[in-house]
C-alpha cells in the first residue's frame, strides 16, 4: 500500500478547504495521518461519506486503492466501539486481508471466519467469506450484536451465476442501521447499482473513479518482437470523438506474416513433400522461455503470464527450469528458502515426493512459479508471499489469480484471447481482459504497467484493441431464489413478506428497469393503433368487423388448402403402395415426367413407398410421394426379366424401348378438385362478407390496408404485454413454485396462521449446499443412516464434487454400503428432478461419485501418496490441490449434517467422526 507522498505545493484556497474538511471529518483526518501516503480524491470522497453516516459504493480499477475505504470503515467501527465485518468472495482473499488487518490493529482485535477456519470470531473486526455472513443472518447469530459496518469487497461478484445470490441476500437482510461499504471493479452501470442500494439500504453515495493510478501500456509480442498496440489518438469520423489509433506498423507486420505464413502452418519442422521441395518456413510463436527472457531484457519483470490451463502453467514452469533460466540472486535465494520453510514446515515428510515439493522448490529458488486452483494451499500461499516481496519474478497463472488477490506485477502477458469456461472455448470479454491486465503496474513502485498479448496467426490486432479500449461491462444480477433461501425467508418473515423482499432484489430491480422500456414501446404502439383505427374508419359500417371476416376467410382457405394437400399426399402414398412390379405409370411433372415402368415397388414397413423406376428417357431412380400431386394409377403392364440391373446402360435402354413400343400415352392432367368450394363454413363466411355494409365502400381496399397494419401492430403489442407480464414479479412467481414443491414434500405446511416451516424444513434451512434439498431428502429418508464415517464421507462427496471433464470410464466405487447408499441417493435425485421439471424449476445437479473412492481411502487413514496414486491408476487423476479443496468441501457439508441432526442421530455421529478422519495432514494445514 505504501507509496511516496506528493509534493506539498498547495494553494491557499486549497489549504483552507483541506482545513475545513479536517474539522468536519475528524476520524478521516486521524486515519489519514496514520498513512504513509496522501489519499486520492475518490478515497477522500468515499471515506467522508462513510463518516457522514452514509453507505458507499466505490467503483475503481484494480490497484486504485479501493480497500483503503474498507479499512476506514474498520477504523470508524473501532472508534465508535462497534463491530465491523469485512467480507470477501474467496478464502485466499480473506486470509490475505486478515493478515493485513492483524498487522495494522493487532491479532487480538481481528478474527477470521471461513468455511473451515474459525479464529477469534468474537473480535470487533472479523474477516469472513460472504457465505459465512449470509449464514449468520439466517441463523440470527448473536455475533451480529453491535455490528456497525460491513465491507463487501469485490461486490461485483454478485454477477457470478453460481454464488452471486449470496451478496444480494446479505445486502437485503442486514439490519437497517448497519452501514455498507461496497467495493467493486469498474462497471458501466454503477449508477444503476447505486440506485438499487439507495432503494434497499437507504442513503448511499456512489463514488466512481476510472483513473488508473499507474498508466497501462498495451503491447503485442509478434515473433519475439515487442510492438506497441496503439500509436496516439485520432478522431472517429462517425462519432467525432477521439479514440486510440492502432499502430500501423503492427498492422502491417502481422498482415505480412499472415500473407507469407498461413495460419494452418503453425509449429513443426520443415518436411519435404514426396517428389517435391520442402514447404516454406512454419510459424513458431515465441516459447515461454523466450517470452520471459525478452521481458527480463526489457526490464519488465516481475510478470504474470496468464495461461488458461493448469497443465499449461505447470508445463511452462518445467520448460523454464529445463532451459536453465535463473532470475534470482544468491541473497534472494536465501530469503526464498526461509519463506518456503515457514509455510511448509508442517508438511508430512512422506508426502513431499507425491506433492512434487522438490521440483516446486527448485523453480521458486530460480524465481519461477505457477499459480492455479490445483495447487496445494500451502504452495499457493508461499507463491503469493514471494511474489508480493518481489522474490518470484514470473508467475504462470490461470485467471483465478485475477480474482482480488493482491499480487500486482509490472507486466501482464496473455498467451491467448480464448479460454475454456467449463463447457466450451470462448473469447475473452472486455471485462475479463480489463480484470486480467489490471494487475499490471504496482502503485508506488512502477511508473507504468505493461500488458502484452502474444500474437498468433489468425489474431487480429484490431480485436485486441477492441478488448483494450472497450469500457462497457455492466453488472448483471444472478439472483434466484433457492430451496434453502425459501425456507429461511418463510421462517423469518412469512411467505407474504418474503415475496415483498424478493421484489426488492437487484435482479428484480433490473428486470423492472427493462419493463420500463417495454412499457414505453407499448404506449407508443397504442398511440399508433389509435391512428390506424381512425384511418380505417368507414362511413358505411364497422370496418374492423369487416376486416375480421376477411381474416377468417383467409385463415379458413389456408386451413382447407392444408387439409386438401395432406389428403392428396395420403391418397398418393396409398396409390404408390398398390403399385406392382411391371406397372407402367405416368410421372406428371418435373425433369422425369413421362412414362416409367416400376422395377421395384420400394415398400418400406415404417416409411412411405419409394418405387424404383426406369423412364422412357432411360433414367433410373426412386420416386417419392412428392413426385405425385395426385394419386397415381397404372396405365398398363409390361413383362420384365427376372433380374433387372438398372445400373446397366444396356438394360435401361432395352426397358425404355419396351415402354415406347407399348403404345401407352401419357394422359392429359385433369383439373384438381379443391375442398374450398364444398366447405359450408367458408361459404357462410363469404356470404357474410358480401352482405356486410362496408363491402360496397369505394375506399374498401384503402381501409383494408390500414386494417392489416392495425392487426400486425396489435399482435406485436400483445407479445410485448406478455413479455412484461413474464418479467414483472418473476422472482416472486419462482418463489411460489419453490414453495409449492416444498409443501408437497413436507418442508413447508399450511396452518391457521399461514404457511410455516416443518421440522424437516428446519433441517433444510441449515443446509447450505448446491444440492441442499437432495441432502435434506437423504436425511429424511434415512438413506445414510447405516453408513460408517468413511462410507458417509464417500457418499456425501457425490453432492459436492464436480468432475472438471467428462470421464472416459465409470469411477471406481467402494463396495458394500457405499454402492447401496449411492443408488438410493441417485434414485432420490431422479424423483426430485421429475418434481422440479413439473414445477418448472432449475434442476438439482446430478450427484457425481468421482471423488468417492479417494475420500473413502483417505478417511480410512491411507497415505496421500497411496490415495493419489490409486486415483491416477483408476483413470481419475487428481492434483494435490484439488484433493485438498474437495476434501474441505466434503468436511464443510459433513459439519453441516452433524449440526443439523445432532450427535444423537446416526448420521450426526458418523459425520463428526468423518470430519476428524478427513481433516488431517495436508487437508488440515494451511487453512489460515
Amino acid at each position: 500500500m505504501a507509496r511516496p507522498s506528493r509534493p506539498s505545493t498547495v494553494a491557499p484556497a486549497e489549504a483552507f478547504a483541506a482545513s475545513r474538511r479536517r474539522a468536519e471529518h475528524p476520524q478521516l483526518t486521524e486515519f489519514a495521518a496514520e498513512l504513509s501516503f496522501e489519499l486520492d480524491p475518490f478515497q477522500v470522497t468515499a471515506c467522508a461519506a462513510l463518516e457522514g453516516g452514509h453507505g458507499v459504493l466505490v467503483c475503481a480499477p484494480t490497484g486504485a486503492g479501493k480497500t483503503v475505504v474498507g479499512e476506514f470503515a474498520v477504523h470508524l467501527a473501532l472508534a465508535e466501539g462497534r463491530k465491523c465485518f469485512y467480507t470477501t468472495p474467496i478464502k485466499a482473499l480473506s486470509n490475505q486481508k486478515y493478515a493485513d488487518l492483524c498487522a495494522r490493529h493487532g491479532s487480538a482485535a481481528v478474527g477470521l471466519l471461513t468455511g473451515d477456519t474459525s479464529v477469534n470470531g468474537t473480535a470487533p473486526i472479523v474477516v469472513m467469506t460472504t457465505e459465512v455472513l449470509r449464514n449468520m443472518l439466517y441463523a440470527g447469530s448473536t455475533a451480529l450484536d453491535g455490528l456497525g459496518y460491513v465491507v463487501m469487497d469485490e461486490v461485483h461478484y454478485l454477477a457470478d451465476r453460481f454464488r452471486g445470490a449470496v451478496w444480494e441476500e446479505v445486502i437485503l437482510h442486514l439490519p437497517e442501521h448497519v452501514r455498507v461499504a461496497s467495493l467493486s471493479a469498474t462497471v458501466s452501470n454503477a449508477e444503476e447499482f447505486g440506485e438499487w442500494l439507495v432503494a434497499v439500504r437507504g442513503d448511499t453515495a456512489v463514488v466512481v473513479d476510472e483513473h488508473r493510478p499507474v498508466p497501462l501500456w498495451q503491447h503485442m509480442m509478434v515473433a519475439g518482437r515487442m510492438m506497441d498496440l496503439f500509436a496516439g489518438e485520432r478522431v472517429n469520423p462517425r462519432t467525432g470523438r477521439p479514440e486510440l489509433k492502432i499502430n500501423p506498423n503492427l498492422l502491417r507486420h502481422t498482415q505480412d506474416l499472415e500473407r507469407y505464413l498461413p495460419a494452418t502452418r503453425i509449429r513443426g519442422p520443415r518436411v519435404a513433400r514426396r517428389g517435391g521441395p520442402a514447404r516454406g518456413p512454419r510459424f513458431r510463436p515465441p516459447s515461454r522461455v523466450d517470452v520471459v527472457e525478452r521481458l527480463d531484457d526489457a526490464g519488465l519483470l516481475p510478470a504474470i503470464v496468464f495461461i488458461f490451463s493448469r497443465a499449461g502453467c505447470d508445463a511452462a514452469v518445467t520448460q523454464c527450469v529445463r532451459a536453465g533460466l535463473r532470475l534470482t540472486t544468491d541473497e534472494e535465494v536465501e530469503r526464498i528458502r526461509r519463506i518456503i520453510d515457514e509455510h511448509t514446515a508442517e508438511l508430512p515428510e512422506g508426502d513431499l515426493l507425491v506433492l512434487g515439493y522438490w521440483e516446486w522448490r527448485e523453480a521458486l529458488e530460480r524465481g519461477i512459479a505457477s499459480h492455479h486452483a490445483g495447487l496445494l494451499p500451502a504452495f499457493k500461499e508461499t507463491v503469493e508471499e514471494l511474489f508480493v516481496h518481489g522474490l518470484v519474478k514470473v508467475v504462470f497463472a490461470t485467471e483465478t489469480l485475477a480474482l482480488g488477490i493482491n499480487m500486482p506485477a509490472r507486466t501482464v502477458v496473455l498467451e491467448k484471447l480464448v479460454k475454456f469456461n467449463g463447457e466450451a472455448h470462448v473469447d475473452l470479454t472486455p471485462g475479463e481482459y480489463t480484470q486480467l491486465t489490471g494487475r499490471a503496474g504496482r502503485r508506488g513502485i512502477d511508473v507504468e504497467g505493461h500488458a502484452v498479448v502474444v500474437w498468433q496467426p489468425g489474431m487480429d490486432p484490431r480485436q485486441v484493441a477492441g478488448l483494450a479500449s472497450t469500457r462497457t461491462y455492466p453488472l448483471r444480477s444472478s439472483f434466484r431464489p433457492g430451496y434453502n433461501m425459501a425456507v429461511n425467508l418463510v421462517e423469518r418473515l412469512g411467505a407474504a413478506a418474503a415475496r415483498e423482499l424478493l421484489e426488492q432484489s437487484f435482479a428484480q430491480f433490473q428486470a423492472d428497469r427493462s419493463v420500463v422500456g417495454l412499457a414505453r414501446r407499448i404506449e407508443r404502439n397504442e398511440e399508433a393503433l389509435a391512428g390506424y383505427a381512425d384511418a380505417m374508419t368507414c362511413h358505411l359500417g364497422d370496418f374492423a368487423e369487416y376486416a375480421g371476416l376477411r381474416r377468417q376467410i383467409s385463415a379458413r382457405e389456408k386451413a382447407l388448402a392444408r387439409q386438401s394437400s395432406a389428403a392428396r399426399r395420403a391418397e398418393a402414398a396409398a396409390s404408390l403402395e398398390r403399385l406392382r412390379r411391371g406397372d407402367v405409370i405416368a410421372v406428371p411433372s418435373g425433369r422425369r415426367s413421362g412414362l416409367a415402368v416400376v422395377v421395384d415397388p420400394g415398400l418400406e414397413p415404417l416409411g412411405e413407398p419409394r418405387p424404383l423406376v426406369v423412364t422412357e428417357d432411360r433414367w433410373s431412380g426412386r420416386l417419392s410421394v412428392a413426385d405425385f400431386p395426385t394419386p397415381v394409377e397404372p396405365l398398363g403392364r409390361v413383362r420384365l426379366p427376372k433380374h433387372v440391373d438398372v445400373r446397366s446402360p444396356r438394360s435401361r435402354r432395352d426397358l425404355a424401348s419396351t415402354l415406347r413400343n407399348t403404345g401407352i400415352e401419357v394422359p392429359r392432367p385433369g383439373r384438381r378438385r379443391g375442398g374450398a368450394g364444398d366447405d359450408p363454413e367458408l361459404a357462410a363466411l363469404r356470404r357474410a362478407l358480401r352482405s356486410h355494409p362496408c363491402h360496397g365502400c369505394d375506399r374498401r381496399e384503402e381501409h383494408a390496408r390500414w386494417a392489416e397494419r392495425h392487426q400486425r401492430l396489435a399482435g406485436e403489442t400483445e407479445q410485448l404485454r406478455r413479455r412484461v407480464a413474464a418479467t414483472t414479479h418473476s422472482l416472486a412467481r419462482a418463489f411460489d413454485r419453490i414453495r409449492a414443491l416444498l409443501r408437497e414434500r413436507g418442508y413447508l405446511a399450511a396452518g391457521d396462521d399461514g404457511e410455516h416451516v416443518t421440522d424437516h424444513g428446519r433441517w433444510l434451512a441449515r443446509l447450505y449446499s448446491e444440492s441442499d434439498l437432495l441432502a435434506a431428502e437423504c436425511l429424511r429418508q434415512g438413506a445414510w443412516d447405516e453408513l460408517n464415517p468413511a462410507e458417509l464421507a464417500a457418499v456425501v462427496s457425490a453432492l459436492v464434487y464436480e468432475s472438471r471433464r467428462e470421464a472416459m470410464s465409470a469411477p471406481r466405487l467402494p463396495g458394500g454400503a457405499v454402492t447401496g447408499a449411492l443408488e438410493v441417493t441417485l434414485r432420490l435425485w431422479a424423483e426430485l428432478e421429475d418434481d422440479e421439471r413439473r414445477h418448472r424449476l432449475d434442476r438439482t445437479r446430478e450427484p457425481d461419485p468421482g471423488f468417492a473412492w479417494p475420500v473413502y481411502r483417505w478417511a480410512r487413514g491411507e497415505s496421500l501418496e497411496r490415495v493419489l496414486t490409486a486415483a491416477e491408476t483408476a483413470g481419475h487423476e487428481l492434483s494435490a490441490g484439488d484433493f485438498v479443496r474437495w476434501c474441505r468441501q466434503v468436511v464443510d457439508l459433513l459439519d453441516q449434517l452433524r449440526d443439523v441432526v445432532g450427535a444423537g442421530h446416526p448420521v450426526g455421529r458418523a459425520a463428526a467422526r468423518a470430519v476428524a478422519a478427513v481433516r488431517r495432514g495436508v487437508v488440515a494445514m494451511g487453512a489460515v
